[in-house]
């Protein structure tokens, strides 16, 4: 053991303390990495540390430090393990890898900063364990997934299937906006409720299916009619909306309030007898808002609501399945969201297609300064339909 060592060490560069806690000011780009096992990496580790145990650093390193020219700082409890990670990341083609002399007791002796990290419990990494094999999503998603809150406008078609999706994921908190009881009616396609809940308020059933899904999850109920005097004080928080509503009104609400908001992401679904669509409305990812999309309501008489014209009970499923997604690629920054993009769903063809939405420089809502919004009532567009009506 000791020959196989300082061979390693013969091959790898070594530095103290003082040398590692200056490179790493200099460049914060660096990374620092930690092949201890996962209960010392739970007791206390370097700040920004990325996790990966020793006996896992051939099959995982790749995904977690891509850049193979990165500056790698290794670090174990000693300087033993690190000695023996940084010569094999130089055998994978790594360039630019150091080992800590004296590892993590040495640096936490010293005084030197360091944090014991955010983890999931033992029950949380059973729950979550598919989403951790992700190296896309991982522990440290999973933790930001926790932290996320998402505000679902609707506990009907859309919100039911988007809730028990982002519920069962683990995002953190849950807001569901809905001032409905549950009716037998619902029960073709809102999958929130059953039958022992008719006459039941809606956001207090769809809190008892959410909580009996996953208790990890903070659901924040919301039994009011969204209006220009609460919009503001409901969406205030949120990571991300999803907007389950069916009706002009409300869409333009949601829209002003989360740009004067800051821009907050609008995951918008909307579904009608056989068909339906889904976008991501977020001008802060440069990407146009519902306004650039319908600059002007149509007349009530061409905008009939599900009640009036009917809808494929499983349609909702899958549009607020579509939505769950989005919204988890926006709080995870996965791939490649629908932004400036529309996807269209025919269930009777069985097809997707995909359209450009592009942003209007010359919105009234989202070209100026957003701050300066006023939020006002909308009701006088499209009246047949309540606002903040879920489908």
């Amino acid at each position: 053991m000791r020959d196989l060592l300082n061979a390693a060490k013969g091959r790898i560069t070594e530095i103290d303390t003082d040398e590692a806690e200056r490179r790493l000011a200099a460049n914060p780009a660096a990374v620092v990495l930690d092949v201890r096992e996962a209960d010392e990496h739970d007791q206390g580790a370097l700040a920004s540390a990325v996790h990966i145990p020793r006996g896992f650093l051939e099959s995982q390193v790749e995904s977690k430090v891509p850049d193979r020219n990165a500056e790698v700082v290794v670090y174990c409890a000693g300087g033993t393990r690190s000695a023996f990670a940084a010569d094999t990341l130089q055998q994978l083609g790594y360039a630019n890898v150091v080992s800590l002399v004296g590892g993590f007791g040495k640096w936490k002796n010293e005084g030197r900063e360091w944090k014991v990290p955010a983890t999931l419990t033992g029950e949380q990494r059973n729950r979550y364990q598919r989403h951790l094999l992700l190296p896309e999503v991982g522990e440290k998603g999973q933790l930001r997934m926790l932290e996320s809150k998402v505000l679902l406008l609707g506990a009907g078609g859309l919100g039911s299937p988007a809730a028990l999706y982002l519920a069962a994921a683990g995002v953190g908190t849950l807001g569901v906006v809905d001032m409905d009881v549950v009716d037998a009616s619902n029960l073709q396609r809102q999958i929130l409720h059953n039958m022992d809940r008719v006459g039941e308020r809606k956001v207090d059933s769809a809190k008892k299916t959410i909580v009996g899904i996953n208790p990890d999850v903070d659901v924040v109920t919301y039994d009011v009619r969204l209006g220009a005097d609460n919009v503001l004080d409901v969406i205030s928080g949120y990571d991300v909306i999803v907007d389950g509503t069916d009706n002009f009104p409300t869409r333009y609400l949601l829209n002003d309030a989360a740009l004067k908001a800051g821009g907050i992401p609008v995951v918008h679904g909307s579904i009608f007898r056989f068909e339906g669509q889904v976008t991501v409305l977020a001008p802060r990812l440069d990407g146009p808002c519902y306004r650039c999309f319908i600059p002007e309501p149509p007349p009530a008489e061409l905008a009939p609501s599900c009640a009036e014209a009917g809808v494929l009970g499983v349609l909702p499923g899958i549009i607020g399945s579509l939505q769950a997604m989005e919204a988890i690629k926006l709080l995870l920054e996965l791939g490649d969201p629908l932004v400036g993009r529309l996807l269209a769903y025919d269930s009777m063809e069985e097809s997707f297609r995909t359209f450009k939405m592009r942003r209007d420089p010359a919105c009234p809502a989202c070209s100026g300064d957003w701050s300066q919004l006023t939020i006002a009532e909308y009701d006088e567009l499209c009246m047949p339909h309540p606002v903040a009506a879920p489908v």
